[in-house]
């Protein structure tokens, strides 16, 4: 026995009955359409909107934490609130012994406004101190030459990495820096790479702009001794820096003589718990998307209930005739069902075509040539196939109903409804 669903003359019915009212239908069909559409553009919106955001992270260790000093804001031991204190190399080594759960503890080494010279150009920027290890906190966009390495800390050689704009500044001619000799601050330094930002997450001022050298350079050359001025950590995979860097804290704390409990004492930065706060904050907005999405999607199943109920009203008279001929409450609820699956899908599918442009034009206009990495404005094909799937079985349900009152309507009443 051939089935009703596949016969092609039972389909042409269909979109004879759908057409009868074309307003009635277009407005069904259009609530089904948006709906879909809306729910796809706001999951594909969703996950391009998080890698935007992350992309400002981009080239930036995320499982990174950092501490600097400030004054005191509570008394201990004699001493009086608001006394400055600075970490050291001492602190380095100490906090590498007590935490193995850290992959690198780098210290950090900043001058600001640094007055950067090559023959008549020049350039006010930062002198940052650095090694190799540097590169495991944030990884640099090396556009020429080399970042400093072992060999650069351990013989304080006097080499220096220049920014991207630095660069333009000092060679507006675009004559290539590496080997030239730059003044920075009346020491000459020889260049050997040219580097730049990746991530927007700047902790010691933008490499665009700064001049990089030996940090063991650095500390002769500014007079530092063992002081510090920022101490770097990143963590091993599975390390925890929310409960790492309030231990490293204290540690630090008691070395210094400083009151536990002085929070104002220092500045901890924690990048990992930022991502935490993004993955958090994108969770919402995907729930917020799907409740938005299905609520439309809700008011589309309605909508096609209320023309599955108008349908079966008209045609009672119809419904009737076809089972004193013979048909079988089966046959009655496939006609019905099918009516409002064939709405359902068609309108889907164009709801999920037009997301899939409009995400594919965002996706062009936030991917330039020169970004870090991709946003993807996208949505998976499980999920606009589940998103279609489940628009299908709602809008199956919705019109059960309607469907079962036309197969228990009784021939005789049906034929002399008026």
């Amino acid at each position: 026995m051939k089935l009703t669903i596949f016969d092609i003359e039972n389909w042409k019915e269909i979109g004879a009955t759908l057409m009868r009212n074309k307003t009635r239908t277009f407005l069904t069909g259009f609530g089904i359409f948006w709906g879909v559409a809306m729910l796809a553009m706001l999951t594909g919106g969703a996950r391009g909107g998080e890698d935007l955001l992350k992309r400002n992270f981009a080239g930036f260790a995320t499982n990174t934490g950092g501490m600097v000093a400030n004054r005191t804001s509570m008394p201990y031991k004699g001493y009086q609130k608001g006394r400055a204190w600075q970490m050291d190399m001492t602190d380095v080594e100490l906090v590498r012994e007590s935490f193995p759960e850290f992959e690198a503890v780098v210290p950090s080494f900043n001058a600001g406004g640094k007055s950067i010279k090559y023959g008549r150009n020049s350039f006010s920027g930062q002198l940052l101190g650095a090694g190799p290890d540097y590169t495991k906190i944030v990884l640099p966009k090396l556009y020429s030459g080399r970042f400093v390495n072992e060999a650069d800390v351990m013989g304080e050689r006097r080499v220096a990495v220049i920014g991207k704009k630095v660069a333009t500044q000092l060679f507006p001619d675009g004559a290539d820096p590496i080997g030239k000799v730059v003044d920075v601050g009346g020491t000459a330094y020889s260049v050997i790479g040219v580097t730049g930002d990746v991530s927007e997450v700047k902790i010691n001022g933008s490499l665009d702009e700064a001049v990089i050298i030996p940090s063991s350079t650095f500390r002769r050359a500014n007079g530092y001794g063992d002081i510090i001025d920022f101490l770097l950590v990143t963590g091993k995979p599975n390390a925890n820096l929310s409960d790492l860097l309030p231990k490293m804290q204290s540690i630090v704390y008691r070395r210094h003589g400083i009151h536990p409990d002085d929070k104002g004492a220092s500045w901890i930065i924690n990048i990992a718990e930022m991502f935490e706060q993004v993955d958090m904050l994108f969770t919402g907005v995907d729930l917020l998307a799907w409740f938005i999405g299905l609520s439309t999607l809700l008011a589309g199943v309605i909508g096609i209930g209320n023309i599955m109920w108008v349908i079966v009203k008209e045609r009672t008279q119809e419904i009737g005739i076809r089972r004193a001929i013979g048909a079988k409450p089966r046959d009655i609820i496939i006609q019905v069902l099918s009516e409002g699956i064939a709405l359902t899908v068609v309108a889907g599918l164009g709801g999920i075509c037009f997301a899939t442009i409009v995400l594919a034009v965002l996706q062009q206009m936030n991917n330039p040539a020169d970004a870090v990495s991709e946003a993807r404005f996208q949505m998976s094909f499980t999920i606009a196939i589940g998103i279609l799937g489940l628009f299908v079985l709602l809008g199956t349900l919705a019109g059960l109903i309607p469907s079962i009152k036309a197969m228990r309507i009784k021939p005789v009443e049906a034929i002399n409804d008026k």
